[in-house]
């Protein structure tokens, strides 16, 4: 089989343009990020969801620079075909335009980032412009923006109302003229989400915004059933492997507590093969 193009940021941009969707999810390290890889994902975003799905964090808040890049660097040793992209986490872009620049870039040199992920509307606008300027492609981020949780009070749908909606598209409209490549809406009123994908020429990306967007992103971890703390309306599971790691675990347990792991024939000693 011949090997599937890599996925670039131009790409990704065509690829609205041909009304291709767009398929994308999370990881945090190499071994995850070489199945997605495989398994054709376009867009692999290494997301500051790890704060909570691998931390044990209950928000995002907690990440920091030296711990994406950590994770950064450990995908892109995974990662051959998709298009890999940074969240870059709270307080690392939002102080100035100046520190966001010199944050984004370590994601690209030290980390080996294709792309960063910045939250928020107009008011980060400029900070978006400055890096597209100097060569940093940005994925922008509305909606439910998880490092203004405090601000929501919670996991609220955003776009409920004609103000938002109208504030939302204002806020799109301002990232695309920034220079986005493209826009993730989370948790944003199926309506607005289509208002918004028909609005932009930048491709959108939907977690929880329905099924009018260009493409997809979900966590990994909740997909696959790994994250149990809670389950968002909607996620689909694709699999339930945290009931599967825990009997194959439980398994293991008991085999070694009676004596049946390992046996004779698992049994050897020096260098394995």
């Amino acid at each position: 089989m011949a090997e599937r193009k890599k996925v670039t940021v131009p790409s990704l941009v065509e690829m609205k343009r041909r009304r291709e969707k767009i398929a994308a999810l999370t990881a945090y390290d190499a071994t995850m990020a070489a199945l997605l890889d495989e398994a054709g994902l376009d867009l692999i975003l290494v997301g500051d969801s790890a704060a909570m799905v691998v931390a044990g964090y209950e928000t995002t808040l907690p990440m920091t620079m030296e711990a994406m890049l950590y994770h950064t660097a450990a995908v892109r040793r995974g990662v051959r075909r998709a298009l890999l992209v940074a969240d870059m986490p709270f307080l690392s872009y939002q102080v100035t335009v100046e520190e966001a620049v010199r944050n984004a870039g370590r994601f690209f040199q030290e980390a080996g980032a294709e792309a960063v992920k910045i939250e928020g509307g107009e008011e980060m606008a400029e900070t978006i412009r400055r890096l597209t300027a100097v060569g940093m492609p940005v994925l922008g981020h509305l909606g439910l923006t998880p490092q203004s949780i405090r601000k929501f009070g919670g996991y609220v749908l955003q776009g409920t109302t004609e103000q938002e909606a109208e504030r939302l598209l204002d806020d799109a409209h301002a990232l695309e003229q920034a220079g986005v490549f493209a826009i993730v809406l989370e948790k944003v009123c199926l309506e607005v989400a289509k208002r918004i994908t028909e609005a932009v020429s930048v491709p959108t990306i939907g977690i929880g915004a329905g099924p009018h967007c260009d493409g997809q992103i979900l966590v990994t971890y909740d997909m696959l059933g790994l994250f149990e703390k809670f389950r968002p309306k909607f996620v689909r599971r694709y699999a339930e492997l945290g009931r599967i790691i825990r009997q194959a675990c439980a398994g293991y347990v008991d085999d070694v507590k009676r004596g049946q792991f390992p046996s004779m024939g698992e049994s050897y000693t020096g260098d394995q093969e």
